[in-house]
């Protein structure tokens, strides 16, 4: 099960992201005419950048399920990137040949899978060699914030608890280069990224999705069957507001960054 789900709160995140704020570790990696392949694409505002990097070569998106997918499919359209092709596919068994890309990316997926280890194996399997296979994730007991709102620690535990609950690991971020060790990579060059979310505008957006994510998203139905009630999620919600609203707010999120370099 996907942790987040697909609510309009979890979408604004997700199509706010794009290769400069998302993937610039990967970007000197990208030169005109490559193949890459985009793992988890989600509504693949990432994707469509990567696709105008790389035209006239051709970026294939990914995702679990036909409905997830054509919200990529939706963004490409919309911005008539005509250089993407659209896969169904569970990255544990990715159904293309051995060595089809020449760049494999995934951005804040491993955190989510059964088994991140198995999927960074395909992933440098569909690679060819000399390629790279590069991977972003969030480190949730990383982040660090200010005020120190009470209700955001119990955010937090509520999260990564309900993220363990669906065999997934949040603390993603710390862990990639050892995954990375474990599925056969010898080189690879591990770094990290940060959000920072300290400018008004920056603050309402982030605290104002997580305040609806925690009461409405699939999120919340999660965080009720762990034992939260409907009082606790609005007063997290509250808490995140109250965040929101402090003068001084600042709130990063730090990131695990992986490039794995196939053996030509």
């Amino acid at each position: 099960m996907y942790t987040h789900g697909h609510h309009e709160s979890v979408l604004r995140v997700h199509r706010w992201r794009t290769a400069d704020n998302s993937a610039a570790y990967l970007l000197p990696h990208l030169v005109s005419g490559m193949s890459v392949l985009d793992v988890g694409c989600g509504p693949g505002t990432i994707t469509a950048d990567l696709a105008a990097r790389v035209t006239p070569g051709r970026v294939t998106a990914v995702e679990i399920t036909a409905a997830a997918l054509g919200l990529a499919r939706d963004e490409a359209g919309a911005r008539g990137q005509r250089n993407i092709d659209f896969a169904v596919a569970d990255v544990h068994e990715l159904h293309f040949p051995d060595g089809s890309f020449d760049v494999v990316h995934a951005h804040q997926v491993l955190q989510h899978v059964a088994d991140p280890v198995r999927a960074l194996a395909e992933m440098r399997r569909v690679t060819r060699p000399g390629g790279v296979v590069a991977a972003r994730d969030a480190d949730y007991a990383a982040f660090a914030w200010f005020p120190q709102v009470p209700e955001l620690d119990e955010w937090l535990d509520l999260y990564r608890r309900a993220a363990r609950a669906n065999g997934a690991e949040p603390d993603a971020g710390r862990r990639l280069l050892s995954w990375a060790r474990a599925a056969g990579f010898t080189d690879v060059t591990a770094t990290a990224g940060v959000w920072c979310f300290a400018e008004p505008d920056d603050r309402r957006w982030w605290g104002g999705n997580w305040a609806e994510r925690v009461t409405r998203s699939d999120l919340a139905r999660q965080l009720r069957v762990l034992g939260a009630t409907d009082d606790d999620l609005r007063r997290i919600a509250a808490g995140w507001r109250e965040w929101v609203e402090a003068a001084d707010g600042w709130f990063a999120v730090p990131h695990g960054e992986i490039v794995c370099r196939v053996p030509a």
